[in-house]
């Protein structure tokens, strides 16, 4: 069998962690091999290993029959062994040739960068993938999907062997990811193998050779992906049969009780007459296209982002929010749609995370902390919530992406708010933590705290909110009850019910 890759009986150790066990598999040559396994499963760690972040504490990698060691990832580079992270590494007021040569620019015998020469090996690069970009412009004034064309001619230049994408369609709308897939395939006609990390079960299925599970660090198996269901992948992730992730949603709450909110107009440049209520315990989800003004109108709402005309209600009382401490003076707080960036402060612990905007609450005067009276809110919180963490004293960046989202929640909860704004709550985030999420949505909702939900995923939308509000273009184009909102009802309202 030729193999281009050998793990063999790979483990790493943390401080009090075992990361990966003894984890032994291997990669065929030219093939597209899926990694998956919930959130802190080991496949972060596992990749930083094979892209030379990290060292493994005991085990063996041959490259082509060769056994290799990685002091750093350049050597990774240098060896043939590149990675496309989620978070682009991309130099945004450089451009196009500058970014893909960054490190090893090219240079003329005098010394002087060879700009004439970087330029056109960069168009071959591009030429090789099938993508047409202005290389003059600065990547911040690319698309996404450019982007992340730019980040893999990067990797391409320097004669890459194996390519790991790490959950590349985050960011990606539907004709990207279809253009990302035709990408995939050009790679690998050209002989580069691909490593597919992705929660995403239905890109595995579409674009992927074999695959390989882990759980809790340790090896589960490896399989043809066309022996596979949906359903065969979630059971090796999680070890058990996920029949529905959605909890029980209760009888509908009549149109005569009472409204905990109620927006009755908000106007910028992104949304035009938004109106919408909101009843206790309710959970409403938005739905729409990339684009269609979701994010935007909870951002006007609780005053992230101006509004040129807004009129708000809360328990009947007219509300004037003009920014988000007045929001959360009033009970509405956003869990944001990127947590690593808005939501969380990742060199910080899962203590200081979760206390931040409570601090006053917890202070004993003249600014000190009651020390013990915040180590136990902690403590109850990561209980509540099932926090997986070694102690609150762990720092935030190193969590799974569904246990980042409960430190999170965590911190709002602890402020009483009686609104929680969820945008995309389960992005990046894997199957079993899904579930997690939604059971932890539903018992809120039934203790009486509102929920707006907006989600990219019609299945979530569909299974979590008791109504739907679809968008199209800044104007919420119909309200759907649960009946009424079925996969082809919202589709036709977000594509502007033509």
């Amino acid at each position: 069998m030729d193999y281009i890759l050998e793990i063999e009986n790979i483990t790493k150790e943390f401080p009090g962690v075992k990361a990966l066990n003894g984890v032994s598999f291997n990669i065929k040559r030219g093939e597209v091999h899926a990694l998956v396994g919930e959130n802190g499963a080991g496949k972060s760690t596992l990749m930083k290993i094979l892209s030379g972040v990290y060292s493994p504490t005991k085990g063996k990698i041959r490259l082509d029959g060769n056994e290799v060691t990685f002091r750093d990832p350049k050597e990774a580079q240098k060896l043939g062994i590149s990675i496309i992270h989620q978070e682009f590494s991309l130099i945004p007021y450089l451009n196009g040739v500058d970014n893909i040569f960054l490190g090893r620019e090219m240079k003329k015998v005098n010394g002087l960068l060879d700009k004439r020469k970087m330029k056109k090996h960069a168009e071959e690069v591009l030429q090789r993938l099938n993508a047409k970009i202005d290389l003059n412009k600065p990547v911040a004034r690319l698309s996404i999907a450019n982007q992340q064309f730019i980040e893999i001619a990067k990797a391409i230049a320097i004669d890459t062997k194996v390519l790991i994408f790490d959950e590349p369609t985050a960011s990606l709308t539907g004709k990207e990811i279809d253009k990302l897939f035709e990408l995939i395939e050009t790679l690998k006609a050209n002989g580069v193998t691909i490593i597919y990390i992705s929660h995403h079960l239905e890109e595995i299925l579409q674009m992927c050779d074999r695959l390989t599970c882990l759980r809790d660090g340790e090896f589960v198996g490896t399989r043809e992906v066309a022996d596979c269901t949906k359903q065969d992948i979630v059971k090796m992730m999680v070890g058990r049969e996920i029949v529905n992730a959605f909890p029980e949603r209760p009888a509908p709450k009549g149109r005569d009780a009472e409204n905990l909110l109620e927006v009755v107009r908000i106007n910028n440049q992104h949304v035009k007459e938004v109106s919408f209520s909101l009843k206790k315990g309710e959970i409403i989800g938005i739905a729409g296209l990339v684009g269609s003004g979701r994010t935007e109108t909870v951002r006007a709402l609780i005053g992230a982002d101006d509004a040129k005309d807004k009129e708000v209600f809360l328990n009947g009382k007219k509300v004037n929010i003009k920014n988000p401490t007045d929001a959360l003076n009033h009970g509405i707080c956003l869990l944001p749609e990127s947590r690593k960036t808005h939501g969380l402060v990742l060199d910080m612990t899962v203590k200081n995370n979760i206390t931040l905007p409570i601090l006053k609450k917890l202070s004993k005067g003249i600014g000190l902390i009651d020390k013990k009276k915040e180590e136990e809110l902690v403590l109850q919180s990561i209980k509540d919530l099932l926090i997986k963490t070694p102690s609150s004293k762990q720092k935030v960046k190193h969590l799974s992406g569904g246990n980042q989202q409960k430190v999170v929640l965590a911190k709002w909860l602890n402020t009483e708010c009686n609104i929680l704004i969820f945008d995309e709550p389960t992005r990046g985030i894997d199957i079993g933590a899904k579930e997690e999420i939604y059971k932890l949505m539903r018992n809120l909702a039934d203790k009486g705290i509102s929920i707006i939900m907006i989600s990219s995923e019609l299945p979530e939308i569909l299974g979590m909110s008791d109504r739907v509000l679809v968008m199209h273009k800044g104007k919420i184009l119909k309200e759907l009850d649960a009946k009424e909102a079925t996969s082809e009802n919202v589709m036709h309202y977000a594509v502007g019910g033509v």
